[in-house]
């Protein structure tokens, strides 16, 4: 993976051929040198460590996934902010099943970061409201799945969301 800054300059590189290339009456070259360029700055904003640890948890692959992002170091450094607040998602579902004081952190600290998809946002205030409601805390977790009913525009959520109303009832 190379750093943030680097995808820039390597953009910008290619780019400056392209325009070499176009001057040079190479058209072709240079048509093919600015669709090249588009790769890295495609890849700065979305990591690629990321993308494949997605495609790891869609395959229900989760030691695949935790390898991928176990090969972002310091990301608070090498990611931009979309880029850590998914990092700390991915990482929060990863810890969900044995250690919920972590997956707490990491959860908050994703919405606190932003995500780019609602469907996210919600599984993740889901999480929080799940995690809320093993604790007790039924305020916070009323509240939380009232933010993920507004977020959950497709319904994909709504099974969840009467599991966890039935929860807070037994409480």
């Amino acid at each position: 993976m190379f750093h943030r800054n680097i995808k820039i300059l390597l953009t910008v590189l290619i780019f400056a051929l392209a325009v070499w290339q176009f001057t040079e009456n190479n058209i072709g070259n240079g048509i093919f040198l600015c669709l090249v360029s588009l790769l890295p700055l495609a890849l700065y904003f979305r990591n690629e460590y990321i993308l494949l640890a997605f495609l790891q948890m869609r395959k229900q692959n989760f030691p695949g996934a935790q390898k991928w992002l176990a090969k972002i170091k310091n990301p608070e450094t090498a990611l931009i902010k979309k880029q850590q607040g998914y990092y700390n998602y991915l990482q929060g579902l990863m810890v969900a099943q044995t250690n919920l004081n972590q997956a707490e952190k990491f959860f908050k600290k994703a919405i606190e970061l932003g995500l780019n998809m609602d469907m996210d946002l919600a599984v993740a205030k889901l999480n929080l409201a799940g995690i809320a409601l093993s604790r007790r805390r039924k305020l916070e977790a009323t509240n939380l799945i009232n933010e993920v009913k507004k977020l959950d525009k497709q319904g994909m959520l709504k099974e969840q969301i009467t599991m966890m109303k039935d929860q807070m009832k037994r409480i």
